[in-house]
């Protein structure tokens, strides 16, 4: 860890919208903090970056040294596997943060790309550990973030072994309702920033099965669908349909 003094300090305009202001803070980082340790959080932010939609934020392989909190925008993470296909391992939005996948191997173990066009804040990592030493309250929020991040992993694995397709998706549309809700926006009527496609690689499910099952959803009165828009019609049906209320 560097030294408390080597923590770097950046310009005032790189900093201004940072954390202290910024709107999505409750999100991604922690609340709690006084005025001091929110402009020592600042300091973190080394730059902000604009991503074009299809540009890669990281790629697979690439040395590790920051994470990345989603200022705006979407982005997919995916892996290369051993058919040279592209597998979907998520979905991020504004508020979420990336690269915590580098942390263990100190390399970063899949890519990360903009959905659209996005905007990113950089948080350089041994910095990040520095200063969680001394707030404990960053600390302990972190901790909390890698832990959810687990949390939604052991969900993918449940969603993909023991869920069939409608359920998949059901649970996959509530999922984006939920965090669109804590975003402010809303829960009933959002567009898809990803690909039917990538949606079916992240599910586990062909293309054609995740059309099939996006049909059988309108016709059921459960969404309308035009193009990538999406309205929830009723949430309740889409929850009694994973609980197989349905039948």
């Amino acid at each position: 860890m560097p030294p408390r003094s080597t923590i770097a300090k950046f310009p005032l305009e790189l900093v201004k919208t940072a954390c202290s202001n910024c709107n999505l803070r409750e999100l991604c980082l922690p609340l709690g903090l006084n005025d001091h340790e929110l402009a020592k959080l600042d300091e973190l932010v080394s730059a902000r970056k604009r991503l074009k939609r299809g540009e890669h934020l990281y790629r697979s392989g690439q040395p590790f040294d920051a994470i990345y909190a989603i200022r705006s925008g979407f982005f997919k993470t995916d892996v290369l596997v051993e058919d040279g296909r592209d597998q979907v391992t998520g979905f991020q939005m504004t508020g979420e943060l990336l690269g915590l996948d580098g942390i263990s191997s100190e390399v970063h173990t899949c890519n990360a790309v903009a959905l659209e066009d996005s905007e990113i804040c950089t948080i350089p990592f041994t910095h990040l550990e520095g200063l969680s030493r001394e707030i404990h309250t960053l600390q302990h929020h972190f901790h909390k973030v890698m832990s959810r991040e687990i949390v939604r992993d052991h969900g993918v694995m449940m969603l993909l072994g023991m869920m069939r397709a409608e359920e998949r998706l059901a649970a996959f549309l509530l999922n984006l309702s939920q965090r669109f809700t804590a975003r402010g926006y809303s829960p009933a009527e959002f567009n898809l920033r990803m690909t039917r496609e990538e949606i079916g690689s992240y599910l586990g499910l062909k293309l054609e099965t995740v059309s099939r099952a996006f049909s059988r959803f309108h016709e059921d009165g459960l969404i309308t669908v035009q193009q990538k828009h999406v309205r929830i019609l009723d949430t309740q049906g889409l929850k009694k349909l994973m609980t197989h209320e349905r039948e």
